[in-house]
């Protein structure tokens, strides 16, 4: 069976997209390779074993644009509400938390922040089929 190893996304200011991570999900650096036209950054931290590849296209200078394809990448967090307020307090924009409880059922809870690239990212809170 396969196992999910990375996930890759494209980012114009390494710096930036590093600190954004490590502030709002505590990734850290797992590796670093460097090549003569591009730079690829893997983050994990000791949740688990999934890393999210950044990849900086060295001399790019304009912004990606992220098309109509793109959905979001997903993280799980113990407390929801304390996370939004450690969000909100570091300045990392996060949406309204939202109670998804379509027929009365609740399904899921969690809100979206974007990254300095604009990629979507859902925070959902450990329960049901996200425990």
């Amino acid at each position: 069976m396969a196992k999910a190893i990375h996930s890759m996304i494209r980012v114009l200011d390494e710096e930036r997209s590093i600190d954004f991570y490590r502030r709002a999900f505590g990734l850290e650096i797992a590796d670093r390779l460097d090549f003569p036209e591009f730079t690829l950054v893997y983050l994990s931290n000791d949740e688990a074993g999934f890393e999210l590849e950044l990849t900086i296209n060295k001399g790019r200078t304009e912004p990606y644009e992220l098309g109509d394809g793109y959905g979001h990448f997903a993280v799980s967090v113990a407390d929801l509400d304390a996370e939004h307020a450690r969000f909100e307090a570091e300045g990392l924009a996060p949406r309204k938390l939202v109670e998804f409880a379509p027929a009365g059922t609740r399904i899921a809870r969690f809100f979206f922040v974007a990254d300095p690239d604009g990629y979507q990212i859902e925070v959902l809170e450990r329960s049901g089929r996200f425990s």
